[in-house]
């Protein structure tokens, strides 16, 4: 029931939407994801509280081919458990405020169908005990964002939005596809128990994807799984589609980024640990790419000016925290951060569509101010958010913020040292924006029209009321969850760390409680970070707010490459988007116009008609034409009987003594076509004459001399 109530309500809402009308519709979209909230709660209170062995069952056997089984089955320990909590009450959280940001659509029923079927992909995913099920929640998850991000299809930016996440996407599903297939093909399973359990036995394996070089067996499958996760989880490359799905509904965009398709390559990477363990080079890689994703996708932060921008990219940012603290074999921390950035990024991005509908669906930060005055609970709310965001000692973002910058900062992983020094100043650059966004919208002067300062005005409470929900574990799901999350055995046999690798151990030795921990993170490297960037984002857009315009001006450099987002979707359209489009014209020039069309239809045309002038000549109808043409004959006949002639006479005069030497068989006219086969097969240079003796062509020109009948 945990994954059937959300698709019924998707069924039913999308299907009979106009009979139950919005109302019905939202109810029981709601009360679908409400109950598996609460079925996930019971399996979470079952398996992570009451440690009950995970349950690991297949359901139903899809096809079987090559004797390899393909089957759709659920696998519940305390990893799945934890993100089915995760997913279903944010997803909950996100259906209520959806009753009142969306009120006023006239797609409210089909709205409510797509972010059911969006939570039932998901848990699809998480709750997958094969590498099938998981790839069918992994499409499926991108297929629902596709419809979500251009809900609005009247509008040119959000198809311009769902078709590019769509594009992005497909390439990183090409790796994790191609992943998936190593797996089978080496594994001739794709069970996540038996590859597991294997998994030590294919470490030393190598492979030869060109002549002359060897790749591990290892380090392949785990590369290939990953640019799926770069593709799901947006890390650079591959980041580009997250800002722009920002075209979507804010609350989709809560969905997506919080807790449902951006998490995803999160969770896969920390389920499939016993591979990644087993391969240097792939945590490698993942902890660069996530330290380069970190850093450079922040400072793009600063320059945005859409409230729902900012925040998306923060998302970008935080998701490469989880990234390094993956390839810092310290899974357990990946988690926990996914799990308390779920609660307060899904916490920020409501509190910035409840900021859209006080304003009228005005976006640019530039354009608020002083909103604290007028939307008292959405400024409360979204201030917990942005200091659980920036890691304020004591809120949840804080715990696990810290244990990834202690991790890394223990790792030996190869880049361990890069990914420090970006999550460090990540902190810094986190704490600037966010409180950038705070400073513009909710406090200094109001620069808004006067029509809209009349009309703005706390939301209600179908809107505040999630605000406030997800405020809490905001605030307390990091002090709950820090020491068994990442220092007991909370996720027991569900991830796998090599003891090589094993750097929560080390950070966890000089752990002695919560408010130690809190004690000791107020006089880290990470606090003073985040006290400077609040700091230094009061000054510029507060106290000295005419500096950010003149710091833009001298740094114009920098900053145009900011505003350009490093040339990413530049070049992507100059080189990707324009190429295809180059070549498609070319194929359409070369191959339609020049090929089919002109020189096959048009061709064969214009050859028939040509050759067709040139007959016509000949038949004038004039009778003196055509025997001037009778006169041409005559003419070469001779030549031609003197050239050929000579060669056919002397043909048949070599075929005459062999006809003289055979035989005419003279077989009766009714002697059936058996008795004619057997006398061929016994003389085959007799010839059949329709009589009933054998004779040689000697007697037959004898007896025909004489008169006598054959």
């Amino acid at each position: 029931m945990i994954v059937l109530a959300p698709l019924i309500g998707a069924v039913v809402t999308g299907l009979f939407g106009r009979v139950i009308g919005r109302s019905g519709a939202h109810w029981i979209a709601i009360i679908g994801v409400g109950v598996s909230f609460f079925l996930s709660l019971a399996v979470f209170w079952q398996i992570v509280i009451g440690g009950a062995a995970p349950y690991n069952a297949n359901i139903y056997t899809w096809l079987e081919s090559g004797g390899i089984p393909f089957r759709v089955g659920f696998l519940i320990d305390e990893l799945s458990a934890t993100m089915m909590v995760v997913v279903t009450f944010v997803s909950w959280m996100v259906h209520i405020y959806t009753i009142g940001y969306m009120h006023d659509d006239p797609g409210y029923q089909r709205f409510f169908s797509y972010i059911s079927l969006f939570t039932f992909s998901m848990l699809m995913l998480v709750m997958a005990n094969n590498f099938l099920q998981l790839f069918f929640g992994w499409e499926a998850v991108g297929l629902v964002s596709y419809l979500l991000i251009g809900f609005w299809y009247t509008r040119d930016t959000a198809i311009y939005a769902n078709l590019k996440a769509f594009l992005v996407n497909r390439i990183g599903d090409f790796g994790f596809l191609l992943g998936i297939a190593a797996v089978l093909m080496y594994f001739s399973s794709l069970d996540y128990v038996e590859v597991f359990t294997h998994a030590n036995d294919m470490a030393e394996v190598k492979i030869s994807i060109w002549s002359g070089h060897e790749w591990s067996l290892m380090t392949v499958i785990c590369l290939l799984l990953f640019v799926g996760a770069m593709g799901k989880s947006a890390q650079v490359p591959l980041h580009v589609w997250l800002p722009d799905s920002m075209e979507g509904p804010t609350p989709i965009s809560a969905l997506i980024h919080a807790a449902t398709m951006v998490t995803a390559g999160i969770f896969m990477v920390a389920r499939m640990s016993p591979l990644f363990e087993l391969s240097t080079t792939a945590l490698s890689v993942v902890l660069v790419i996530g330290a380069i994703t970190a850093f450079f996708m922040g400072l793009l932060g600063l320059v945005q000016n859409d409230i729902k921008r900012v925040i998306a990219y923060s998302t970008l940012s935080q998701l490469g925290y989880m990234t390094v603290a993956l390839g810092a074999s310290a899974y357990s921390a990946a988690i926990f951060h996914l799990m308390t950035h779920a609660f307060f990024k899904a916490l920020l991005f409501l509190a910035a569509g409840s900021v859209i509908i006080g304003m009228h669906h005005e976006q640019d930060i530039r354009n608020m101010g002083g909103l604290r005055k007028y939307m008292p609970i959405t400024w409360i709310t979204c201030l917990i958010g942005s200091f659980a965001l920036i890691g304020f000692p004591g809120t949840a973002g804080f715990f696990s913020k810290d244990a990834i910058i202690e991790a890394v900062h223990a790792s030996t992983t190869p880049g361990a040292t890069i990914g420090y020094l970006a999550c460090l100043v990540g902190v810094f650059i986190t704490a600037l924006y966010s409180f950038r966004l705070v400073f513009l919208v909710f406090h200094g002067e109001t620069r808004m029209d006067d029509h809209t300062r009349d009309q703005v005005h706390e939301t209600s409470a179908v809107v505040w009321g999630p605000l406030v929900a997800l405020a809490i574990p905001s605030v307390l799901i990091g002090a709950i969850a820090i020491e068994p999350m990442l220092f007991g055995d909370y996720f027991g046999a569900s991830i796998f760390v090599h003891p090589d690798h094993d750097v929560l151990t080390k950070v966890g030795a000089e752990y002695h409680g919560v408010f130690s921990f809190i004690w000791h993170g107020l006089w880290q490297k990470p606090f003073w970070f985040a006290t400077a960037g609040v700091l230094v984002a009061w000054y510029l857009y507060i106290r000295r707010p005419d500096l950010p315009r003149r710091i833009a001006e001298r740094t114009s450099l920098v900053h145009k490459m900011l505003v350009n987002k490093y040339g990413f979707d530049t070049f992507n359209d100059w080189f990707f988007a324009g190429g295809a489009r180059r070549t498609g014209r070319m194929l359409w020039q070369v191959g339609d116009v020049g090929l089919i069309d002109g020189l096959m239809v048009n061709g064969s045309a214009k050859t028939v008609a040509w050759w067709s002038g040139v007959i016509r000549h000949i038949q004038s109808g004039y009778l003196y034409h055509y025997a001037f043409a009778m006169i041409l004959g005559l003419l070469a006949l001779p030549p031609y009987l003197f050239t050929v002639w000579p060669a056919s006479i002397a043909s048949v005069c070599d075929l005459v003594p062999e006809m003289m030497s055979s035989e005419i068989a003279v077989v009766p006219k009714n002697n059936n076509l058996k008795s004619k086969h057997a006398s061929w097969a016994s003389n085959p240079k007799s010839v059949y004459l329709g009589s009933d003796h054998r004779r040689s062509v000697g007697d037959f020109r004898r007896k025909s001399r004489t008169g006598e009948r054959g």
